[in-house]
């Protein structure tokens, strides 16, 4: 089954906890035990899985991955996004997760996250699960 969801981003650099509605298309599948594989057809945005208990850990790590990877205005790319580009390089453009009895097997403090590095932006999510 693949299923694809939108998601508006708000900021350049920004990341969206997506787990509730990989759940949501969990739980509308047939399916019980298996796989879900999340894939962002964009060049500029990622997937992630970290902590989603404590929003400092996302605000954290945006600030450190801007301030790792700026906007250089020395990048030769014309449209001026190199670093969300190289930024997305970094994270990967998809995640893999179990499912056993109709839920996601993830730590305990773990959640999925969009990562927009070109935002704001509405976003494509594909989600399959098998």
């Amino acid at each position: 089954m693949l299923k694809s969801i939108n998601i508006q981003t708000f900021q350049r650099t920004d990341f969206i906890d997506i787990t509730t509605y990989v759940e949501e298309l969990l739980l509308e599948s047939k399916l019980i035990e298996g796989e879900i594989d999340i894939f962002v057809p964009h060049t500029t945005c990622g997937i992630t899985i970290n902590e989603n208990a404590d929003p400092d850990v996302m605000r954290d790590i945006k600030y450190f991955i801007d301030k790792l990877i700026p906007n250089d205005s020395n990048f030769l790319h014309n449209e001026g996004n190199s670093d969300s580009h190289i930024k997305t390089s970094f994270f990967g453009s998809s995640e893999k997760v179990f499912f056993n009895n109709k839920k996601l097997v993830l730590g305990v403090w773990q959640g999925i996250y969009l990562c927009e590095f070109d935002g704001p932006r509405n976003r494509k999510v594909l989600i399959k699960i098998k």
